[in-house]
Order: structure tokens, then sequence, then C-alpha cells
């Protein structure tokens, strides 16, 4: 008798469906006059989804939606956040949830960004603060086990491109971030401190633009650390400034002489800590730095991006005059 009493309901609604029916699940709701948001939880009964829909005024009654089920029988519907931002039937109701199409943030994170610019993207996307983020990444929990010595998140919130929903916390994402690195220094297989290396490859990453570069870069930095020679890496200074508050946009001389101890003009040796969020190719070149004796780099004075590298003092000013030259041109 269920059997037939099933049977007989998928009867009426097909012949429901050839006529007015048909025009109401295929018609978009001309009442639809806002963009919302529906969040449904795992396990949501498709008659509470109808019920929240027809509230939220994306539907003109929840029967259209519950008729749409019996159309499409055989679908399951998804749990997660949809958007709804234009008039739509019943039935592309329907198959928007069936097909899991939830709603979700591509935050974009390229290779030398710091938590400062990690979390402007953030704010203007809509998720969060910038200064939550910043707040949250200070903690270096999510990352203790594998670097006790650093300070905040910077350098272990791996450049990638992340889906993220709308209530998405500036921890959560941080976790999402942390993963995404250990998945990555993993592959590696490296036996390295990864402290030491990722606070180097940062320096790599923000002064090296040309990947093929990078091995020189970090040479010379290896070369400089080996004989305790100061690194003077004009981007430790500007993180310095950063996080004393008082980056203007260019270093000056306050900068250099600053004594904040990520300033290396000031201070001998790597900074405390990771400057930036480095991509693999920056740390790969930390770990696997090119075999030459250079101790100096200069930009070239082109628009390619390239330096001048040199082993002594005599040649790297030789090219920091040629450079200056070239921007006098």
């Amino acid at each position: 008798m269920k059997l037939l009493r099933s049977l007989g309901v998928l009867a009426v609604a097909a012949a429901g469906v050839g006529g007015y029916g048909a025009y109401r699940l295929t018609r978009p709701y001309q009442g639809f006059s806002r963009e919302v948001f529906l969040e449904f939880p795992r396990g949501t009964s498709a008659g509470k989804m109808a019920e929240e829909l027809e509230q939220a005024g994306v539907i003109r009654s929840g029967r259209d939606f519950l008729m749409a089920r019996v159309v499409e029988r055989g679908r399951t519907l998804q749990a997660g956040e949809y958007r709804f931002n234009r008039a739509a039937s019943p039935l592309e109701v329907f198959d928007r949830i069936a097909r899991g199409d939830i709603f979700y943030y591509d935050l974009v994170v390229p290779e030398g960004r710091n938590i400062f610019d990690i979390g402007q993207a953030a704010e203007q996307l809509g998720l969060f603060p910038a200064a939550d983020f910043v707040k949250a990444a200070r903690s270096p929990a999510l990352i203790r086990d594998l670097d006790p010595r650093a300070p905040t998140l910077e350098g272990y919130l791996f450049p990638n491109s992340y889906r993220v929903r709308r209530s998405t916390t500036p921890e959560a994402l941080c976790r999402l971030m942390t993963a995404k690195f250990r998945e990555v220094w993993q592959s590696l297989g490296a036996t390295a401190s990864v402290h030491d290396t990722i606070t180097l490859a940062s320096l790599v990453e923000k002064e090296g633009k040309l990947a093929e570069e990078r091995p020189m870069i970090a040479a010379v930095f290896r070369n400089r650390l080996r004989i305790g020679m100061k690194l003077d890496c004009d981007p430790t200074t500007i993180y310095a400034a950063l996080l004393d508050h008082r980056y203007r946009g260019t270093i000056y001389r306050s900068d250099l002489e600053s004594d904040n101890p990520y300033n290396t003009y000031r201070h001998a040796g790597l900074p405390p800590g990771p400057i930036a969020n480095p991509g693999l190719a920056a740390i790969r070149a930390a770990l696997e730095p090119a075999d030459s004796t250079v101790l100096y780099f200069v930009r070239r004075p082109d628009d390619s991006g390239a330096h001048e590298f040199s082993t002594n003092i005599a040649a790297h000013e030789a090219a920091t005059a040629k450079y200056r030259r070239g921007l006098q041109r």
C-alpha cells in the first residue's frame, strides 16, 4: 500500500507540472528583492530548507521547492552557505543546492606578502578587519611545535589561493594557511632548521623578483652570515618600521638607524624571525644556495629586475655607481 501511495503522489505531481505547476517551477520569482545568504547545516531537511527559502524571499512558496524536489527525485541536497543575488525559479534554486554551489571567497595570497598585507586583503573581501587578522597571526601557537623560536606566524602563512567562507574567522584562516605550510615543508623532506630556513627564505623572497636569481641572493646572505657580516637587507628595515608603526612608504635614515632587532643594518645575523611569507622557490633557494663566494648585489639600471652580483667591495661600488647613473638618464 505504501508503494502505491508513493506512486500516486508522483503521478499527481507529474500532472501538476504539466500545467500551472510547470509554470511555477520554471518561472523566476519576481518578488525577489535583495541579496540573501542562507546557511544550511548538515542534516537540514528539505522541508526546513523550503521554509527558510520562502521566509527569506528567495522563492514564492516552500511548496514549490518541495515540488521541485519531487521532480528532481534522486538528487541529494548539500549542506553549506548559499548566496542568492538574483531572481531564480524553484528548479534553479533546487539545482544549485543539489550541486553544492556554496558561496565562498577566493583569498589570493601571493608570495612575499606579510601579515599586514594578508589582513588587508581579507578586509577588502569583507571577511573581517585587518587588525583582527594581525592580532591572531601574532600568536605563534599554531606553529610552536615546528618552530619553538617563532615570534609570530609570519613566514608560516603559506602563499596560495584559499577558498574561505563568510563565517571564516582570523584564527581559522591562520589554521588553514599554517596547515598548507606544514604540507609544503613536509614535502621537501628538509632536515635544516625550519626557523633559520624560513627566515632566510623570507629575505630572499623580498629581494629576489627573478626566480633564477634567488639561489644567488641566498648565497650572498649565507656568505655574510658565515663571516659575521651584517646583512644590510632593506626589506628587514621596512619590516622593522612596520612593526613600529612608522613606515612612510620609503626608507629614511632614521629607519636605517633604528635599534629594532629586525633592522639588519644595525644588527648582524638573521632577524628574530621571517619578515614575510616565502613561496616554495624561495624556500628551496634558502635550502640550496648557489655555490658562489658573492657578498654583494645591486639592481641593474634597467627594468629587468635583475641584479649585479659582486665578490668584493670595489666591484660592488662600481656596480652601484653604474646603477645610479642609469637612474639619472
